[in-house]
């Protein structure tokens, strides 16, 4: 049987008109700011695709660099019923609905270790999910009574994080990447799921990722059960926990 066909859904960027393709693009040269530089930055954006670029706004960043904002018309569009996202399969629930079903299916409390990894200091992320207070009025996993929650905080080394994990007997590793430059969060990842494996902890663990640049796609090549960008909360990561805990139960 063939799949059914959606509809064509052709977009493209607006700022004024809807169709103009009015776009903003800023980036920075490592050169100083100058006449020759503002056209340097033109020229950039055209072979970029801009129509009509135009520099906004230009400024100085400091001995031999320069910062620039451009405004144009993007000529390209993009037919969204081609495409296919992937995202974990689940159903968000509430706090308490959480709950409940933790202490239905499990009979005891489920062990959450999170931590950000290796050089990366940044907290924010990962006190949004683990700390009580959580983040936009999203209570975090330290106030859900069916969960113990246990933050590492920041620069945790992932044989420490692995070693805490086996101590506490956690159900849920999850891992927040903020520090993105060079792609060394591709390298903390693929260290950490190294390591699972190669102690033999990978399929007795839920193993989750967090950050900025993170997608569920991403999550899954690099070895992890799943990914989640920005604006996730506490009750997004426990409810695919839970979920997850007992499909593998019943699988």
């Amino acid at each position: 049987m063939s799949e059914m066909k959606l509809p064509e859904q052709w977009v493209k960027p607006y700022g004024d008109t809807l169709g103009d393709g009015r776009v903003q693009l800023s980036f920075t040269l490592p050169v100083a700011l100058s006449d020759t530089s503002k056209e340097g930055a033109k020229r950039l954006a055209l072979m970029m695709g801009m129509e009509e670029p135009a520099v906004t706004h230009a400024e100085d960043m400091g001995i031999g660099f320069s910062f620039y904002v451009l405004y144009g018309q993007c000529k390209h569009q993009v037919d969204l019923s081609t495409l296919q996202v992937a995202k974990p399969e689940y159903e968000v629930l509430d706090k308490d609905g959480i709950n409940q079903k933790i202490a239905a299916s499990m009979g005891r409390r489920m062990v959450v270790i999170g931590a950000t990894i290796e050089t990366d200091a940044h907290t924010v992320g990962i006190d949004a999910i683990m700390n009580m207070k959580g983040y936009n009025g999203h209570k975090g996993l330290e106030s859900y009574h069916e969960i113990r929650a246990i933050n590492m905080g920041a620069q945790v080394d992932s044989e420490e994080l692995i070693s805490r994990a086996i101590e506490e007997k956690a159900d849920v590793i999850l891992v927040s990447q903020v520090v993105t430059q060079k792609n060394i969060h591709l390298d903390n990842l693929t260290k950490l799921a190294d390591l699972l494996e190669a102690e033999g902890l990978r399929d007795k663990v839920i193993l989750i990722v967090g950050g900025p640049r993170i997608s569920h796609e991403l999550a899954k090549e690099l070895g992890y059960d799943a990914g989640f960008g920005t604006k996730t909360y506490a009750e997004d990561v426990a409810s695919f926990a839970i979920n997850e805990w007992i499909k593998r139960k019943v699988s």
